[in-house]
């Protein structure tokens, strides 16, 4: 863990999601942020109870009397003044709006969004990796750009510069709906019956024209992105 470790006996005041990013603020005036990525993940276990990871793999660990809530293999593990929250030193300063936010459908916010992604990221980029970009919109992951852009009935790997106004704004509505609808659920669902409508589907039949879906990687990370080729043009 990167930064300070709060003070045994603090106690936790608040913990709020923003995006993909999780923090835990301590009564001492410090913030505990983690992010996940595809490898971390956050566990609860009571006092004695065997650990479901290896202890190697821990990151931090928050223990009360009688329970310890342990990260495992998080990229991100830091700690930060929780007063530079909302300054020009907040760590989380640079991400754009959160689409997870009840508030994020708001038309000023949907607005912002739609100007960050034709001012922060090149022309060339592919749309799909411009929703992948937390400084346009912050939430959005490599499952969701896929159903996203399956909705809108755009191709992931068209160039952003070709993309007008009125398509962007409907991806980030889109992309806002799906996020929130799917805040609470154990598994996600873009589509009637609790399913996917093109992620980790290739070479099943598209759910609108029944077309095979196609998949390949893309972005600096190489990740995969699902596209039907017929109605996503």
């Amino acid at each position: 863990m990167l930064g300070t470790s709060p003070r045994a006996g603090e106690r936790i005041d608040s913990v709020e999601a923003v995006g993909k990013h999780l923090l835990i603020r301590f009564s001492g005036g410090l913030t505990l942020e983690t992010h996940m990525r595809m490898t971390g993940s956050w566990h609860l276990y009571r006092r004695g109870e065997r650990w479901r990871k290896g202890a190697h793999l821990r990151r931090c660990v928050i223990e009360t009397d009688e329970w310890l809530a342990v990260c495992f293999s998080a990229p991100v593990v830091r700690t930060f003044p929780t007063a530079a929250e909302g300054t020009g030193t907040d760590p989380l300063g640079h991400l754009g709006p959160d689409l997870c936010d009840a508030t994020s459908d708001d038309p000023s916010v949907v607005e912002r969004c739609v100007e960050r992604m034709g001012s922060l990221v090149d022309a060339s980029v592919e749309v799909g990796e411009a929703l992948l970009d937390q400084r346009i919109a912050n939430g959005v992951g490599n499952v969701f750009r896929s159903e996203v852009c399956w909705s809108c009935a755009v191709d992931p790997r068209r160039p952003v510069g070709s993309v007008d106004v009125v398509t962007r704004r409907r991806l980030i509505e889109t992309a806002g709906r799906q996020l929130r609808a799917n805040l609470d659920g154990p598994s996600r669902s873009t589509v009637p019956g609790g399913r996917l409508a093109v992620y980790g589907r290739r070479g099943q039949p598209c759910r609108r024209c029944g077309t095979r879906i196609s998949s390949t990687r893309s972005g600096d990370q190489a990740r995969v992105v699902y596209w039907c080729t017929s109605c996503q043009r």
